[in-house]
């Protein structure tokens, strides 16, 4: 205990460079949490994200905080500390490099925004409650309406990107000039006097450039050419693939992955023809999936279908005692359906705190109706109600809520997706699918995870076009047109990074390696293992491994654990 008050005293030390800094929590935990804090409240007083002010400051900030990491007593850290110290540097060392990409881009697009440093002007004097020059205020929100009227007339054309980047900062200014306005307005009555119409009329002309802005921009991302699937995505290319996998600690090449996946696609091809001989279908896989596919309830019944299968799932999970699932969670997870809009994007279940359906609604023509029903059949269902629910993504976000919620900012996709997708692994070793047709379902599935590396990886290293992707998908895998559409719209469209469909398989094979290591080789039981997991909340799947382990981490620490290299040989 006295070594441990030491070490926090030292810690107190390394990082007492300001008074607001002494009525902190010092340890890594609370040093994490100051941390998130102070972004927060800098935020919130620099509101132009988008600005050579905020870019400056932010990363005066950042800087100070490694300068405080590194005066800290690391070697004398015990393993959870030693996580908690590499992932907030992780954490700084990528916002700043996201702040460098971001100034870039606003350079790009400042000839679009010449008036910004007069809307800036404006509200920092508003800050502190500076006395405003009414007059004066208003001569410049009327030269501000003149400037904009110029770049109308002129024209700049834009990319997309520049375009969408654009449309941000004139969005953020706008709401600068509104945050200044509401401020003085009504209070100071020569303000009100002066101001009022100025300010409604420039609202009303960064509104109007804003649309003018938006229209202005390419229809088409540069070096796009629709290759009539109108899917239009932007290949990252290799140099950029290689720095994302560095930073979500995965120590492959793209092309070692696509190898890794094709192997386990392979076992996948042989299962399913042992699956389909079992449905008297021979070697015909694909015979034996549109059977399954054909095994679906009738609109409306979907729902009671999901309930059921999910505490199926559940009850499974208790019986062979494979993780603890608080009473709560039972109680409180929920059901939504997905819109056909949502269902562009999501042609399967989504799941969290609920479990959303796809299914068809009055909204979709007969095709797209037929398809969905087919694409979520009673197999499908089978193998994904438990990875969206019970002991998936569902049983992961509470345990995430209540558990070292300090680390929710280090959340990877690889520790998210991975959960799920290394249930849908440890339970068919468990034999949870009993029958031919749930096999296929849950085949299916993985063979889908497989493609989605494939895919995706041979997109952004520029080798196939997204209807490439699209015919991989129906021809490899099974989809349905519609669904496999569907998938990678929004795998390139959608809000995910271009390693998000990557994440399932390969963090899924992190945890399952991992399992051999421990629960296998009798060092950790099972459950504990898997509550031990939940209970770090989801980081990189190689900061677990060292918890589980007890292994002490370099201060310097590099991503080396090659958890898959047994697939490569």
């Amino acid at each position: 205990m006295k070594k441990l008050v030491g070490l926090y005293a030292i810690c107190t030390a390394a990082f007492l460079s300001t008074e607001a800094q002494q009525i902190t929590d010092h340890t890594m935990p609370g040093i994490i949490q100051t941390f998130e804090r102070d972004i927060n409240d800098l935020q919130k007083v620099y509101i132009f994200k988008d600005s050579p002010e905020y870019f400056g400051r932010m990363n005066t900030y950042y800087n100070e905080q490694l300068q405080q990491l590194s005066k800290l007593p690391y070697s004398k850290f015990d393993i959870d500390d030693q996580v908690d110290y590499i992932l907030l540097k992780r954490r700084i060392d990528k916002l700043q490099l996201d702040l460098r990409n971001d100034e870039k881009a606003y350079k790009e697009i400042a000839n679009v925004v010449p008036f910004a440093d007069k809307i800036i002007t404006l509200q920092k004097a508003r800050r502190r409650g500076n006395t405003p020059n009414p007059e004066a205020d208003a001569t410049t929100m009327n030269s501000i309406q003149k400037e904009i009227q110029q770049l109308i007339n002129t024209k700049t054309p834009l990319t997309q990107a520049q375009a969408g980047k654009a449309v941000q900062v004139i969005e953020s200014l706008r709401y600068g000039l509104q945050n200044t306005f509401d401020f003085y307005n009504g209070y100071n009555p020569q303000y009100t006097w002066w101001v009022n119409k100025p300010y409604h009329d420039a609202d009303s002309m960064l509104k109007k450039y804003a649309g003018f802005v938006r229209s202005q921009a390419a229809t088409t991302p540069a070096g796009f050419k629709d290759d009539g699937s109108g899917i239009k995505g932007t290949p990252i290319g290799s140099e950029a693939l290689k720095d994302l996998l560095q930073y979500e600690m995965i120590p492959y090449s793209a092309e070692e992955l696509v190898a890794i996946a094709n192997k386990e696609f392979a076992w996948c091809d042989a299962e399913m023809l042992k699956a389909a001989a079992s449905m008297g279908f021979g070697k015909d896989w694909k015979k034996a999936l549109d059977k399954v596919k054909e095994n679906y309830v009738a609109p409306g019944l979907q729902p009671a279908l999901i309930n059921r299968l999910a505490e199926e799932a559940i009850r499974y999970v208790d019986s062979a005692k494979l993780v603890t699932i608080p009473t709560l969670a039972r109680e409180v997870w929920r059901m939504s359906m997905l819109t056909a809009e949502q269902q562009r994007f999501a042609p399967f279940f989504l799941g969290g705190e609920s479990i959303l359906i796809a299914y068809p609604t009055d909204e979709m023509d007969d095709k797209t109706k037929h398809m969905s029903l087919r694409s979520n059949n009673y197999g499908f269902a089978h193998a994904t109600v438990f990875h969206e629910l019970i002991p998936g993504h569902n049983l992961q976000g509470f345990m995430n809520a209540r558990y070292k919620t300090y680390r929710q900012r280090f959340t990877t996709p690889f520790s998210i997706e991975g959960w799920a997708l290394y249930w849908e692994m440890l339970l068919w070793d468990k034999g949870f699918h009993a029958t031919p047709e749930e096999k296929v379902g849950a085949l299916f599935w993985r063979m889908h995870r497989c493609a989605r590396i494939i895919f995706s990886l041979n997109y952004h290293l520029g080798k196939w076009t997204p209807q490439q992707c699209i015919d991989f998908l129906v021809d490899r895998v099974g989809h349905e047109r519609h669904s496999a559409t569907s998938e990678v719209r929004r795998s390139f469209e959608g809000n995910y990074g271009p390693l998000y469909q990557i994440a399932y398989m390969m963090g899924g094979l992190q945890l399952r390696a991992l399992y051999n290591e421990m629960v296998a080789k009798g060092k950790v039981p099972v459950r504990e293992f898997h509550d031990t997991y939940l209970q770090q909340n989801a980081i990189p799947n190689e900061m677990f491994r060292a918890i589980i382990m007890k292994e002490k981490l370099p201060r310097d620490f590099k991503t080396n654990w090659r958890f898959a290299d047994a697939l490569l040989q």
